[in-house]
C-alpha cells in the first residue's frame, strides 16, 4: 500500500524499497487507482526511501506521465538518490518531468 497525500489537484506519493520488475505492476495499479480521479493534474513521486529502480520503474513513471499529460498536468520527482538520478538521466526521463532538470517534451 502506497503512502500518499493530496492537496487540491496535486497528489504526492511516497515510494519505498525497490521499483523493479517484481514490484512495478503493483505500484502501477495503485498509482492508476489514485489518479483515477480526473481532478488530479499533477503527481509528485517522493523517492527519498526508494533504494533501487530499473527500467520497469521508468515505465511506471512514463505511463503515469502520459495519463496526466492528457489532462494538462505532469509528473515530478523529489528525493531521488544518486543511483536513481543516474538511471533517470541515462534514460532521458528528466526531459518529461516538471522538475526543471530538462526541457519538457512529449512521449
Amino acid at each position: 500500500m502506497l503512502k500518499y497525500s493530496r492537496q487540491g489537484t496535486v497528489l504526492t506519493v511516497m515510494l519505498e524499497g525497490e521499483l523493479d520488475q517484481n514490484s512495478s505492476q503493483v505500484v502501477r495499479e495503485e498509482l492508476d487507482n489514485l489518479i483515477e480521479d480526473t481532478r488530479i493534474r499533477h503527481l509528485t513521486l517522493d523517492m527519498r526511501n526508494l533504494t533501487f529502480m530499473d527500467s520497469s520503474g521508468i515505465g511506471v513513471i512514463i505511463g503515469r506521465y502520459r495519463t496526466l499529460a492528457r489532462r494538462g498536468g505532469g509528473v515530478s520527482v523529489t528525493g531521488e538518490s544518486a543511483h536513481i538520478r543516474r538511471v533517470m538521466k541515462l534514460t532521458g526521463l528528466y526531459t518529461i518531468l516538471d522538475n526543471g532538470r530538462g526541457e519538457a517534451s512529449s512521449l
